[in-house]
């Protein structure tokens, strides 16, 4: 992973982000982002580095806001901070929390971040040292749903949109831009007036020099997935996801996945217009999960093929900069993500 970043770094990729999972090792494995980032910091020079997310309801408020002003300051100022309540239920029982208090414990933690990085006074008295109130316009709220988009709007931060999410029983064949387009109005009917959006529009992309090796390797990875889904407990209303017998096209369009040549992926992603509203893009390769030199060479192509044709400009800088600019994104790992935006990058 840690080369992954580099390399995407060094091809002008803005951000790199890392994902939180406890317990599962086919979901990325990587508990400790702050830990895992600190590292990647000392080895890398300007990428911006992000949490795509940390489970805020499984984490302690006021450790989440230490961890994330000391690993801003030791990146010469990087990091961008996304939360989200969590999409692995069974993981909350190890941590005295039912899947049903997450969206009220969510609320009260974030809440005490944005109070510990304001200086505000925390329960007891004691303020935050460090203090870090640039952070506050660096938070990312991850969700999959209309009222989620509006209680980001509301609160001024960015949205994170998924590459990709449950269908209802109704819609099963739904487009992922169809899912999202409401919830990017929400957000932005919800801003606060004079505040800038920043929305970030992440997808599952697989970009090879040969789409007959693209598609192998996809038919590999995601009837893998496939396997596990089909034994994972639905929600309520929720449609269930293709099995591992399913045609290869049809898991591709299950799971929302970008995969060929350049000129493939290209195609495929002009036609989501939810990116057309994104003022960022971040690229996974999961859940194709190809080795890792297939990704090195996916960065690569991202970075001077798929994203110039979306818009992406690289350009050329020697310091890290404390805000986000906006652009294309391509994956580093099962979890983590390179990105870059959608006007220009900074290499």
């Amino acid at each position: 992973m840690t080369e992954q970043i580099a390399h995407a770094e060094a091809f002008g990729f803005d951000s790199a982000w890392v994902a939180q999972h406890h317990f599962h090792a086919h979901e990325g494995g990587l508990p400790s982002p702050f830990v895992f980032l600190a590292h990647v910091a000392a080895r890398t020079r300007r990428i911006r580095l992000g949490t795509g997310i940390v489970t805020l309801p499984l984490e302690n408020a006021v450790r989440v806001a230490e961890d994330a002003i000391v690993l801003d300051l030791l990146s010469g100022g990087r990091l961008e901070l996304g939360v989200g309540t969590g999409g692995t239920p069974e993981s909350f029982a190890a941590f005295g929390i039912t899947n049903y208090d997450r969206s009220a414990v969510y609320a009260r933690h974030l809440a005490l971040v944005r109070d510990a990085w304001a200086g505000r006074p925390l329960p007891g008295g004691d303020r935050l040292y460090p203090a870090s109130e640039q952070l506050l316009g660096r938070i990312w709220q991850a969700t999959f749903s209309v009222a989620g988009g509006e209680r980001a709007g509301q609160a001024g931060d960015g949205l994170m949109l998924s590459r990709t999410q449950p269908r209802t029983a109704e819609a099963p064949g739904a487009a992922l831009h169809d899912l999202q387009h409401p919830i990017i109005d929400a957000y932005l009917a919800a801003l606060p007036g004079g505040a800038t959006p920043r929305i970030v529009g992440s997808r599952s992309l697989f970009v090879a020099d040969d789409r007959k090796e693209a598609l192998r390797l996809a038919d590999v990875g995601l009837r893998r997935a496939a396997s596990r889904f089909a034994t994972a407990a639905l929600q309520p209303g929720q449609a269930p996801r293709p099995g591992p017998d399913a045609p290869l096209e049809t898991l591709i369009a299950a799971y929302d996945v970008h995969v060929g040549t350049p000129d493939d992926v290209i195609a495929s992603l002009q036609a989501d217009t939810a990116l057309a509203r994104a003022t960022d893009i971040v690229f996974q390769v999961h859940s194709v999960d190809p080795p890792h030199a297939h990704i090195l060479r996916s960065i690569e192509l991202t970075a001077t093929r798929v994203a110039p044709a979306l818009g992406w400009v690289r350009k050329h800088t020697g310091a890290a900069t404390t805000t986000p600019t906006t652009a294309a994104a391509t994956t580093t790992a099962p979890t983590p993500t390179a990105s870059s935006t959608r006007t220009e990058a900074i290499a």
